[in-house]
């Protein structure tokens, strides 16, 4: 039996490479041999991360008897979600269509034309078994009612991505009405929206935060003080080593699913950063270091760019590497501060995981105790973090995709820890160098090797705004001229030609339908990601047919935004962004210290675009014709592109943007 999987560069195909089941990679050839052998095909889609992925291979693809059935009655496809998501969000549909929800390991029975006919998730070994058996006799004995069934399938999943529908303006009114929607769904107790299992809702905070600032709006910025103060108190927080869960298994934030991905660090470093500057906050200020600390220590990988999750299990067992026992913190600490642990981290005898261990949740609001006390905290922490570091570690899924580092090149832009900014700038360098390949995007890369699946529309969005941010920090004309090419390929390849855009390109590869889905996800939707790139592409250029694209983008989402507030939380922050101006602040000085800058990075109203430097700088289009005043620094403040006079004081800068 071939090998096929042995030289992927997905570590979740890698996972399963030595299998019995003979798996095939996502290629047309799999689909030809299941044609030539007159087979169905099965289309198993995961992650590397993904706690139930291997719980199911260890039941089943490990299983001899339950391979030789895969192995004699189908062609089996293995499709890493994160690599393809393309593949992923056209089964997803499917499944979603036929079962009334969805997840991951996502199981498909297809026909040899890709027609999906029968959609799962997760199934144990001996319903899986009894599946089996079950499709094969349907493909055997009833072929023509398969093939039609697949083919309703398809009707019905096209239908589902059709372009072209109801359209609204951004307006005030709009935005408005969507911070009242989510203000109407806030846990008011626990933070959040909605109940168990609660995921970081990382995109709607960052459009609330924004929506403070434009409208001083104290609900919107409770909402977030509130969520964003629970989460870094629960267990869904690592209390110890820093950055966040993927999400909680229940309402309170205790206890998460351990898997800790790239993307949800990248877009909560921007909420806990951009709500510092705002407030102060010192426990948002923790946060944000302590979350740039672990995306820089944990993820960054020896060829550059950062890794894509830390796996949810450590040898097999959930949280083994995470959770503790009021024992185990006294044989690490000793038993006068192992009890004060146990107190301070709501470690208790019956424990508030599994087998009377407990996740490090903080039952004190110790940021703002004694200097004495935060002291000790931290030098407990600090043993701790070193005892646990000899325990077994997660595995890590190491490849590096190129929209979830753009996420993160843009956070670490944000924040202002000189360590952060630096490794935005090598980020990028990364992306420029070995991502962009002929002048389009590759998706994934692994160990310095830049795979084959080509980019899709949120990789080009979320790396154009991450190149737009780093040409902000440097000023360096480069990144803005990489960034224009990006969004180009956007507008060419990716346009519905209503306003909208695809989330694959007119010559991707033909899938049974073509995707194009406006709601955020996991992470950003394609449309939002390239509506923030193309909005701050414009604002840093003067490039008006850019906003314009991204204004006609945003009204297809509008009637999302207005009605289902929590599935357009990044449209919704552009639009903030949109509403604001943005702003575009140019800084002509000689000193990158200038207090002028601070001040229009702590004081910038939503979505500002900011650079700095010396005046007529080469490729800063901002700077041009911005001459020093009197001799001095003076900051240039524009909106919509119509400029006041420049001012030259940090008090002045910062009445001019609200205060």
């Amino acid at each position: 039996m071939a090998n096929r999987l042995a030289n992927a560069t997905s570590p979740y195909l890698l996972q399963h490479a030595d299998n019995p089941v003979d798996w095939w990679p996502w290629s047309q050839e799999a689909f030809d041999e299941a044609r030539r052998r007159d087979v169905p095909v099965l289309i198993s889609v995961g992650y590397a991360a993904c706690h139930w992925c291997h719980v199911m291979a260890h039941e089943s693809f490990e299983d001899e008897a339950v391979a030789a059935q895969i192995n004699e009655n189908f062609v089996a496809i293995k499709v890493d979600r994160e690599e393809r998501p393309d593949v992923d969000a056209v089964y997803m549909t499917a499944t979603q269509a036929m079962t009334g929800q969805g997840g991951w390991p996502m199981t498909v029975f297809a026909t040899p034309d890709a027609d999906p006919f029968f959609c799962g998730t997760y199934f144990p070994r001996a319903n899986f078994s009894r599946l089996l058996g079950s499709v094969a006799e349907a493909w055997r004995d009833q072929r023509d009612a398969v093939v039609k069934q697949g083919a309703s399938v398809v009707e019905a999943i096209g239908g589902a991505q059709l372009v072209g529908g109801p359209t609204a303006p951004i307006s005030a009114d709009l935005l408005d009405t969507a911070a009242l929607r989510l203000g109407k769904e806030h846990d008011e107790q626990w933070g959040g929206f909605g109940g168990a299992p609660k995921f970081p809702p990382h995109m709607n905070l960052l459009f609330l935060l924004r929506h403070h600032q434009r409208t001083g709006s104290a609900e919107s910025l409770e909402i977030v003080r509130h969520t964003a103060e629970q989460m870094a108190r629960g267990g869904i927080y690592d209390q110890l080593g820093g950055g966040f869960a993927r999400y909680a298994v229940d309402n309170t934030w205790t206890v998460p699913h351990f898997e800790k991905m790239l993307y949800d660090n990248a877009l909560l470093l921007r909420v806990y950063t951009q709500l510092w500057r705002l407030t102060g906050d010192p426990l948002a200020h923790r946060v944000a270091a302590e979350t740039a600390t672990f995306l820089l220590r944990d993820l960054a990988t020896p060829a550059g760019g950062l890794a894509s999750a830390l796996d949810a299990d450590t040898d097999g067992t959930e949280g083994l590497t995470y959770s503790w026992t009021p024992a185990q913190l006294d044989a690490a600490l000793g038993e006068q501060d192992g009890a004060w642990a146990a107190d301070l981290f709501a470690v208790t005898t019956k424990g508030t995981f599994e087998h009377g261990t407990s996740v490090l949740a903080l039952a004190r609001d110790i940021d703002a105790a004694a200097p004495e006390l935060v002291g000790r905290w931290q030098e407990i922490r600090s043993r701790l973090f070193s005892v646990r570091g000899e325990r077994p570690q997660p595995s890590r899924d190491d490849k590096i995709v190129a929209s979830w580092n753009g996420l993160a090149i843009t956070a670490l832009a944000e924040h202002p820890d000189p360590a952060s900014r630096a490794a935005a700038v090598s980020l990028a360098e990364v992306l420029a160098e070995r991502h962009i390949v002929d002048g389009r995007l590759r998706r994934v890369s692994r160990d310095g090797v830049v795979g084959e699946p080509a980019g899709v529309l949120e990789d080009y969005g979320a790396v154009a705004e991450a190149f737009c941010a780093v040409h902000q920090l440097t000023g360096d004309g480069r990144w803005l001229t990489l960034a224009g090419l990006l969004l180009d390929v956007a507008l060419d390849h990716f346009g519905t030609g209503q306003g909208g855009f695809y989330d694959t390109a007119d010559d991707a590869e033909r899938l049974v339908t073509r995707p194009a889905d406006p709601t955020d996800n996991a992470t950003p939707s394609g449309l939002a990601a390239v509506c923030a790139g193309l909005v701050a592409y414009a604002a840093l250029t003067g490039q008006t047919r850019y906003r314009e694209a991204a204004d006609a983008a945003l009204e297809t989402v509008g009637p999302l935004i207005g009605g289902h507030s929590r599935f357009a939380g990044y449209s919704a922050s552009v639009a903030e962004a949109v509403l604001a101006g943005p702003y575009e602040i140019a800084i002509v000085t000689d000193d990158p210290a200038d207090p002028l800058i601070e001040a229009a990075h702590r004081h910038a109203p939503p979505g500002t675009v900011i650079v700095s430097g010396r005046p007529g700088q080469d490729g800063v289009p901002l700077l041009a014709d911005r001459p020093f005043i009197d001799g001095g620094s003076a900051a240039y403040v524009c909106r919509g592109f119509v400029c006041d006079r420049p001012v030259t004081t940090v008090d002045d800068l910062v009445a001019k943007l609200g205060g």
